[in-house]
Order: C-alpha cells, then structure tokens, then sequence
C-alpha cells in the first residue's frame, strides 16, 4: 500500500513538473507547404465564405463601420377627418371618434348597439330577469335595480337597439403626424413633406393620400387602405372591431443626405381573433340626461377600429472605432482556415503521421561542444631522408 502511495505521489510530482516547466514554452507557428489539392479547394473555399460572409453581411448589410442609435425621442400627432350619413343623422368626428385630442392611439366607430331611456327604480318583482353569467353583472340593492353591466347585462337584451354598420367609414381619413429626433446624430426629421409656403402646405394636406411610391410624404390615409395592408376585411371589421397597428419605421443612414431618411409604414392586425372571447375591439359610454326631474342615460355599446401608432428608429453614421474593430475582427477570423484545415489534415488525411512529424518540432537548447581539431599535413622541406614524403597525414 506504501508502495503503491509513493509511486502515485512520484507520478502527480512529475505531472506537476512537466506541467511547471511547459508552461513557459513558447509556441510558433511553423510554415509548411502541403501539396494536397483536396485540402487545398477546402482552405480557399472556406477563406471565400469567411471573407464573403464579413464584406455582404457585415459591412454592407448590417453597416459595421457605422456608429448607430436605435432609441430616438419621437412624437405622434393623430387626427380622424371625414363625415357620414347615418339614417337621417349626418355623423362628424364628434361623434365617432374617441378620444377627439389624437395621440399615438385613435378609434373610430363603426357600429353602435343602444339602449335607451336607462334610469334607476324600485322593481316589485324581478324573478322575470335570467340569472347572469360571470360575465354579466346586475346590481341589486335594497329593491332598486341598476341598470348597469361589465359585459351586455341580462336586461340590456331585451331593449338594446342594433344600428346598421357605418359602411361609409371605409372612406374616412386618418392624418398621421410624427417627428422623430435622433440626439447622438442631433437629426430632426418629420414624416410631412417639406413646404415652406402655408398656402400650399394646407392645400398638398388636403389632397393628398398616402402612396409608397407617388406620395411618400403625404400623412393622411384612408381606413379603407389601412385595412387593406393589414389583410382585414372591412365589413368583419364592423361586426366585430379590431385593433390595428400602425408601425412607423426610421431607418436612416446618414452618410448620404438627410432626405434619404425618410419613413417606411406597415400596418398588422394585433388582436388576437383566434380567441372569440376577447378579439375585436369595443367599449361602452353613456350619454346622461333627465326628463321631469328623473336622470335617465343612453347607453352605447360602440364596435370600432382602434390604430395603434407604434414607431420604430434606427441611424447610423461612419465612425473609425467600429471600422477599427470589425476589420480586425475580420481579419483575425481568417484564421479559422488554418485551424479547419489543420484539423482536417491530422484527423482525416494524415494516416500515416507523415505531416504530424513535420509539423509538430521540439527544439532544446542544449550546451555547446568544442569542435574536435582539424587533421593537418606536414611538408618537408630540405631533408634527404626517404622515408618521409610529402604530403604523408600525420
């Protein structure tokens, strides 16, 4: 057991030692031409992804060289324009846009289901009434029913009015104004074409409609297009509602002129409509007044498109830092060739360790032996004796 003990401590002391003393090596690369033309094809053709892969991707798509600010402070103005005949009422934005300031979220109305002279008093008998269902809720107090709901209420059913769709709102417009600011870039750019006489500016406002191709600049688009690009059918749309967003993306590279940064638009539906429980987008208000004394309401139950204007920066600018870092970075990772290849070159294709032994040297250092004398001749010059000749190594 001793013995077995002291062979394990002499082995972890060598262990130790040689790992001591490798420690310090110093290792260099050693240059060796390899006339292989399988493992040739390989090499370039991973030196052509490698160097392929950082000029497209890198520098010309993902713009390395640049300096980029992704979080700019941005502002949304919105404001819905249009009128509509709606039975023998003229609608206006009053009445079927919420909320009227504008901001980065507007809704208009499309269809509006009504109950009419609400107020509260004191029923004898209400047993006639179905029991409500988790999501309905009819507060009883005391004898006095309220007429109030979370969802439609079980006395909404028998006296709400069903209107027809506003049909017409397809035709409305929505002017979207948004200005976005860069300040690492100290870049302003708005989405409103530049015009600096007022005359024409309202007059272009108020004829133009948004093209990608023709009117890039112009703000005011139509519900009907809206739609459209979001893949939505405009009449499900007044069934049921919808929420509908409005993506506005910057993506600017300022190396060129300040009027290529212009903005691109989107548009994708966001609720869910696999869920019938909670897709579609409506909301309830009441509108209160009272008639002999007894307040009364009108409450309205209001199906709708809700815009949701989500913006989107991103700038970009040439700055010698990140040049700096993606070149060296490009550089350093051409040498992955040489480390595939080696790989390969040991593990597939040296069998017989023939490049292993010219590859891998090990060079010691070792003392200097004095060189042995050289043998020299001796001449003789002037002597009689026969047995010397010349030329005779000594």
């Amino acid at each position: 057991m001793c013995e077995l003990f002291h062979k394990f401590m002499m082995g972890l002391r060598d262990f130790v030692k040689d790992y001591f003393l490798g420690f310090w090596d110093y290792e260099t690369p050693k240059v060796m031409v390899v006339k292989n033309k399988t493992l040739g094809v390989i090499y370039r053709g991973v030196q052509f992804l490698v160097i392929t892969y950082f000029i497209w991707y890198v520098f010309i798509s993902e713009k390395a060289y640049q300096e980029s600010e992704t979080r700019p402070e941005s502002s949304v103005y919105t404001l819905m324009k249009g009128t509509a005949v709606h039975g023998d009422d003229i609608l206006d934005t009053v009445e079927y846009v919420r909320p009227s300031e504008g901001g980065d979220v507007i809704s208009t109305i499309l269809r509006r289901e009504v109950t009419y002279d609400q107020k509260q008093g004191t029923c004898a008998d209400i047993s006639w009434l179905p029991m409500p269902t988790v999501q309905e809720t009819v507060a009883v107090s005391r004898g006095r029913l309220t007429l109030t709901a979370m969802e439609e209420g079980p006395a909404d059913r028998y006296a709400v009015v069903r209107e027809q769709a506003l049909v017409e709102a397809i035709n409305f417009t929505v002017f979207i104004r948004n200005s976005i600011h860069f300040p690492g870039f100290k870049v302003l750019r708005g989405n409103i074409k530049d015009i600096s006489n007022p005359k024409e500016m309202r007059r272009f406002l108020n004829k133009c409609h948004y093209d990608k191709e023709t009117e890039p600049y112009c703000p005011n688009f139509r519900l009907g297009y809206i739609a459209a690009q979001a893949r939505e059918d405009f009449s499900e749309l007044c069934k049921t509602g919808g929420v509908i967003g409005v993506f506005i993306n910057w993506n600017c590279n300022l190396d060129l002129d300040y009027s290529y940064c212009q903005p691109t638009y989107s548009f994708r539906r966001l609720d869910l409509r696999k869920d019938q429980a909670s897709s579609g987008y409506y909301y309830r208000f009441a509108k209160y007044y009272s008639r002999e004394g007894v307040e009364s309401r009108t409450l309205i139950k209001a199906y709708g498109i809700r815009l949701d204007v989500i913006v989107h920066g991103h700038a970009g600018k040439f700055s010698p830092i990140p040049t700096i870092i993606s070149t060296v970075t490009a550089m350093t990772s051409v040498g992955i060739c040489t480390i595939i290849c080696d790989w390969i070159m040991l593990t597939f294709i040296d069998k017989n360790e023939v490049y292993s032994d010219r590859k891998f040297d090990e060079v010691i250092k070792e003392p200097t032996v004095p060189k042995a004398p050289e043998l020299g001749f001796i001449n003789s010059y002037g002597s009689n004796h026969s047995d010397l000749s010349d030329g005779v190594q000594l």
